[in-house]
Parts: C-alpha cells; sequence; structure tokens
C-alpha cells in the first residue's frame, strides 16, 4: 500500500488505476479506524514524532479521488468532498450537536466532542474532550485523557509532507483560547494556561530555577505554562515579542484532575 501510494504521488496517472484507487482509499480507512497514523516513532515512547509522509500524500491523493457531493446530517446540509464521521454509538463517542468530524479522523472510545470540528488524520485517543469551539487539524495527534478547553486550536498540516503535526501527549490540559500550531510538541500531563500560543518557534522559557532555560516549540512534561513576553531589539527599537513562561511543574505524586485544579490555584 504504502509502495502503490509514494508512486501515485510521483506520479498521478496512476490514480486511474483500480490498486492504486483502493490502496489510497484504504489507507484513509485505516486512519479512520485508528489503525494508521500520520506520525511514526522512530525511537519509541518518549522520543520527538516525525511526519508519516505517504500517510499524508494518501490523504491529499483521497482529496483529488473524491468528488464534490451534498452531505447531510438531521437537518444541516454540507457540500464537499470527504464524507462525515459516523456510527458514533458503535464507537463509543459521545457526539453533541453540531460537533463535526471528517472520515479518517480517529475517534477512539471514550472520547467526547462538544460543539467542536476534527478533521481528516487527526487521532484523538480516549477519555479526551474537545470542549466548544475547539478544533483540532488534520493529522493533529491528542493522547488519553487531554482536555481540550473551549476554543482551543490546533493547528493541521498537509503540506509540506515532511512538516510535523501538532502532538499534544496523555493528560493534558489546554487551557481556553490556546493555540497550537507548526508541529509544536506538548510532551504528557502539561498545563497549557489560558491563551497561550505556542507555534514551532516559540521561546518557552523555563523560570522556575535561577537561570532561565528555554526550549523551542516543545513544552516538557508536566510543566505548567503561562503567556509571557521578552525584549527584542529591532532597528526601530526595543518592543516585547510573546513568549510562553514555565513556572511550575504538576506533582507527579498527586491525581492528575486533582494536581491540575492545585497547579491552576498554586500558580494563579
Amino acid at each position: 500500500m504504502k509502495q502503490l501510494i509514494e508512486q501515485a504521488w510521483e506520479n498521478r496517472a496512476l490514480l486511474n488505476e483500480g490498486p492504486t484507487r483502493q490502496a489510497v482509499v484504504e489507507a484513509v480507512d485505516m486512519l479512520d479506524r485508528g489503525e494508521l497514523r500520520a506520525i511514526e516513532r522512530t525511537g519509541g515512547e518518549g522520543t520527538a514524532p516525525v511526519a508519516n509522509q505517504w500517510v499524508k500524500q494518501a490523504i491529499l491523493l483521497y482529496f483529488q479521488l473524491q468528488g464534490m457531493q451534498p452531505l447531510e446530517a438531521g437537518p444541516m446540509e454540507y457540500h464537499d468532498k470527504i464524507p462525515l464521521k459516523r456510527d458514533y454509538a458503535r464507537r463509543g463517542v459521545r457526539v453533541v450537536p453540531p460537533a463535526v468530524a471528517r472520515h479518517g479522523a480517529y475517534l477512539a472510545p471514550g472520547t467526547i466532542l462538544m460543539p467542536s470540528y476534527v478533521n481528516i488524520g487527526a487521532y484523538v485517543d480516549s477519555g479526551t474532550m474537545v470542549d466548544t469551539w475547539a478544533t483540532v487539524g488534520s493529522c493533529a495527534q491528542v493522547g488519553k485523557n487531554v482536555h481540550l478547553s473551549g476554543g482551543v486550536g490546533l493547528g493541521g498540516v498537509l503540506e509540506p509532507l515532511q512538516a510535523k503535526p501538532v502532538v499534544v501527549e496523555d493528560n493534558c490540559f489546554i487551557g481556553s483560547r490556546s493555540i497550537i500550531v507548526e508541529g509544536a510538541w506538548i510532551d504528557r500531563e502539561a498545563v497549557i494556561g489560558a491563551g497561550v500560543v505556542i507555534t514551532g518557534s516559540t521561546k518557552i522559557i523555563d523560570v522556575t530555577e535561577g537561570q532561565p532555560i528555554t526550549h523551542t516549540g516543545y513544552v516538557p512534561p508536566r510543566s505548567v505554562v503561562i503567556p509571557g513576553s521578552y525584549t527584542k531589539q529591532f532597528p526601530a527599537g526595543e518592543y516585547q515579542v510573546p513568549c510562553a513562561l514555565i513556572i511550575g511543574r504538576r506533582k507527579e505524586s498527586t491525581d492528575l484532575k486533582t494536581s491540575l485544579n492545585d497547579a491552576l490555584r498554586l500558580f494563579n
């Protein structure tokens, strides 16, 4: 399947052949079932995820294969190339109207979608809540027991093929109206405060010790993060540039939900 898709990526005429078309459709169906993912970890758990490029190729080829068609969900009508995800009761997923997920996005049993949006290629693991007006972009990866608060935006990425998707690991809390894009990696059990913006180049500065430690596009495990700024010199003068500040850690010794509340109270 991988070979057929990579060949079709170089020669689109191959999409006219039955085996190639079948390979593309099956790849997207496997994404929908959670049997295939848009990332891979070459070094195992805890190592930086990398883009699974041929899977992203399959998604883009799927767009080329699909024609526009009317889609209906109750009284609502859509006009699009990608079918809507269905059979939520069988999948064990709670979906509150008018939440929408597209075919090719995986929602594990026990996930909850408030009125929100999950795009093709995304992976949302069990126990996670996608809260009101939150968006999970194409190929974004969300772990177990994550809370994406109201209005959170996880950026999607299909091109360039080598660009990493956003990854939010298990047991994270992403605060209201936070934006995480450009392949940023939020490691397990982190708490991202309301309104934090993290891109692939955002400075994430740990200010918990005597000297600052700067990360770029990566939030270490159990970090408590709030919006911040630092002074940068430009030709026109000094200006404040947005960053994110790590101001503490969630405790391993306490229940995750309790430690979340404690962390928010402790660090105001």
